[in-house]
C-alpha cells in the first residue's frame, strides 16, 4: 500500500502503521524530505513522545505499481496532480482513501470510481517541522465510511490499517463528518486572521460572535443539501442553532487548551511557511456551493478576500481583520 504525501497527516499515519510493522510506501514530492527519511528514519514527536521509524519513501516518479490500497493526504489543491500520479499505479480493484481537508472524495470518485473511494474524517493535530521530522500535535478519532453509506472487506481492512494509529470508527454518515469539518473550517481559518492561540481568541467578546455567525452562515449550505451533520469533539452543530455564541466557542478554547498545537495549521501556512493555504478549497468550496444553491455567505466570501491578502503580503495578521467579516 502507499501513503501519499508524506507531510504532517500522512507522515503521523504512515510512521505510526510503520511501526506496527505494515508494511508501506510513503511518497512525497519534497526531495529533501524524502532524502531524510531515507537516510535517518522519519522522527516523530509530540503529546505521544518521539520515536523514530526506518520507512521506504520515494518520489512520484519513482512509484511502480499497481496497489491495493492508497491514503492521499496532499493538500486539497494537490489533489488533481496527485491523482495523476497515483492512478496508474491503483490496482483494478485498489482503493483510494482521502486523508484529506474538503471534499476530495468527489474528485477522487469522478476519477477514480465512486466503488474504487473511500471517504475519511480525520481531525488531529500535526506540524511539519522539517525534513524527516513532524510533530504530532493531538488526538482525535478517525471515522471512515464509502460514499453509499455500505460497508465492504476493503472498507474494513483501511479501517484495521488506521487503528494501528487511533482509534478509528466506520460511519454510513461519511458526507455528514465532511461538512461538520467544512462548517467549522471557517472559523478555524477566521482564527488564522489573527496572530494569537486559538482559545485566546474565540473566548473575546469581540471576537466570539463574529466566528459563531460565520459558522452558522456556511452550515446553511449543507442544510439546503440535506446533509445531516455529525458531531466532532471540538464542535456541535445544535450549539449553532441559537443566538448564544459562548457555549459553542468554550468548547473549542477547551479542545485547543488540552493540545500542544493551539494554533491552526493555516496559521502556520501564512505565519512560518509563508505559503498558500486551502482557503479556496474548503471556505472557497462553501461560498461556491452556496451561489449554486443561491444563498448568501458574505461573512465566509469576504474570509477568502482576508485570507488571500494575507498570503499576498498586503495585509498583516491583526485583531482589525475579525472585525471586517461583519462590515
Amino acid at each position: 500500500m502507499l501513503v501519499w504525501g508524506a507531510g504532517a497527516i500522512g507522515g503521523v499515519i504512515g510512521a505510526w502503521m510503520a511501526r506496527e510493522g505494515v508494511e508501506l510506501l510513503l511518497v512525497d514530492r519534497d526531495r529533501a524530505h524524502v532524502e531524510a527519511i531515507r537516510s535517518r528514519g522519519l522522527l516523530i514527536d509530540g503529546v505521544r513522545g518521539s520515536f523514530r521509524v526506518e520507512v521506504p519513501c520515494a518520489l512520484p516518479e519513482e512509484v511502480e505499481g499497481p496497489f491495493e490500497l492508497v491514503f492521499l493526504a496532499v493538500k486539497c489543491m494537490d489533489t488533481d496532480g496527485a491523482l495523476d500520479e497515483l492512478l496508474p499505479h491503483l490496482a483494478d480493484d485498489g482503493r483510494v482513501v482521502s486523508l484529506q481537508n474538503g471534499l476530495n472524495e468527489e474528485r477522487i470518485a469522478a476519477r477514480a470510481g465512486p466503488e474504487r473511494t473511500i471517504g475519511c474524517f480525520v481531525n488531529f493535530g500535526a506540524d511539519w517541522q522539517g525534513p524527516g521530522h513532524i510533530q504530532h500535535g493531538g488526538e482525535h478519532p478517525i471515522f471512515l465510511g464509502r460514499l453509499d453509506g455500505g460497508r465492504d472487506p476493503a472498507l474494513e481492512r483501511a479501517r484495521d490499517l488506521l487503528a494501528r494509529f487511533s482509534e478509528t470508527h466506520l460511519t454510513d454518515n461519511i458526507w455528514g463528518y465532511l461538512w461538520s469539518k467544512l462548517c467549522y473550517a471557517s472559523l478555524l481559518f477566521a482564527t488564522a486572521l489573527v496572530d494569537a492561540p486559538v482559545h485566546e481568541i474565540v473566548r473575546r467578546a469581540d471576537c466570539g460572535p463574529v466566528l459563531y455567525r460565520l459558522v452558522q452562515e456556511a452550515m446553511a449550505v449543507p442544510a439546503a443539501l440535506g446533509v445531516r451533520l455529525e458531531e466532532l469533539a471540538d464542535f456541535r452543530p445544535q450549539e449553532y442553532e441559537g443566538g448564544d455564541w459562548r457555549p459553542a466557542m468554550e468548547r473549542t478554547a477547551a479542545h485547543f487548551e488540552g493540545q500542544l498545537k493551539v494554533k491552526t495549521g493555516v496559521w502556520r501556512d501564512l505565519a512560518v511557511r509563508r505559503r498558500r493555504t486551502e482557503v479556496d478549497c474548503q471556505v472557497g468550496e462553501v461560498v461556491t456551493r452556496a451561489r449554486s444553491l443561491g444563498l448568501e455567505v458574505p461573512r465566509n466570501r469576504h474570509l477568502v478576500e482576508l485570507i488571500h491578502e494575507i498570503e499576498e503580503g498586503i495585509r498583516p495578521m491583526a485583531w482589525e481583520n475579525l472585525g471586517e467579516l461583519e462590515s
